[in-house]
């Protein structure tokens, strides 16, 4: 009977009510609440890495960012703040513009400096390098290779173990953007075998998976030919993968996760299912509860029927 009240939450905060709160206030124009927020989180990368991402995508429709950058142009969270904004912004307009349909490279040059000069102002930070190597992507041809290498090194060297940091260079490698398939797959391994237990970075093999799946996607335009792809989740070499992060990163941590692993977990929890692996996609999901992410479930169909139905298959 329990089961049949089951009901997902796909908070877009993945359960951080202090930023729920925060993202209130730039709805009326009000900024005090963002420095409030940041200034509590502080030097805890993770959580801020996640809170500047999502209340960047939130300012981006808004004049908030820059209106708490006006009152306070030396604030570090500040610049932080609006270089992620002008971030998102043009990967906004990147969007709407369409696969391959560059963008005024004078947008992408405005974000880059916005994240150069946050860097500049708050030194330990390792969030507007992210910032950074995001917003390369958008440059038809990338950047140069020693320039992605120093800002890479600037972030690596702030957050050695940043998932996000690590998840924007993957795809700045992969097929769809700069790179290969086998570069990406290379980094993600690589990054996953220098991670210490408990780290989240194995996981990114999974978020290589997806992106080699997207771009199979693409590619296949809908075409019949897409049938094929239902191995991608559980050949041999995908089901190692799963079982590999699982041991590495969630096996022997205390369970639970943080909001901004949320997604992270998704991700694992998707492969484990994906790859018949009910052994680890069982205690996924119960530690996933009712918080969920849309991605990467939206990929392979309807987020919410797919959770449930694994759910009701592990009897959960």
């Amino acid at each position: 009977m329990a089961r049949d009240r089951f009901t997902l939450d796909f908070d877009p905060d993945c359960g951080d009510s202090d930023l729920t709160d925060a993202r209130h206030d730039i709805v009326i124009g009000r900024w005090q609440g963002l420095r409030e927020l940041l200034r509590a989180t502080g030097p805890d990368w993770l959580s801020r890495g996640h809170r500047v991402r999502l209340l960047a995508q939130a300012c981006a429709s808004s004049s908030t960012a820059e209106s708490w950058l006006a009152a306070e142009p030396h604030s570090g969270d500040a610049l932080v703040l609006r270089a992620a904004t002008e971030t998102a912004r043009a990967f906004n307009l990147a969007i709407a513009a369409g696969r391959g349909v560059p963008i005024d490279q004078q947008r992408i040059d405005t974000a880059v400096l916005a994240c150069l000069q946050a860097a500049d102002a708050y030194l330990d930070d390792p969030t507007p390098w992210i910032s950074l190597i995001s917003v390369a992507r958008l440059y038809p041809s990338g950047v140069r290779r020693q320039e992605l290498a120093r800002w890479w090194d600037e972030l690596h060297r702030r957050d050695p173990f940043s998932v996000e940091g690590h998840l924007q260079i993957l795809h700045y490698y992969s097929s769809r953007w700069h790179g290969t398939h086998g570069l990406m797959y290379d980094f993600a391994r690589d990054a996953a075998g220098v991670a210490p237990p408990g780290c989240a970075l194995p996981v990114l093999v999974q978020y290589a998976r997806v992106e080699e799946y997207r771009y199979a996607l693409d590619a296949a335009q809908g075409r019949q030919s897409a049938v094929g792809l239902a191995e991608h989740w559980s050949n041999d070499g995908a089901v190692s993968d799963v079982r590999r992060t699982w041991h590495r990163w969630f096996a022997d941590r205390p369970r639970g996760v943080a909001p901004g692993e949320l997604r992270d977990l998704n991700y694992l929890t998707h492969a484990a299912c994906h790859a018949g692996l009910p052994d680890i996609a069982g205690p996924l999901l119960r530690v996933q509860g009712t918080l969920a992410t849309r991605t990467p479930w939206s990929y392979t169909g309807d987020p919410e029927k797919q959770i449930v139905r694994w759910r009701k298959e592990l009897r959960l």
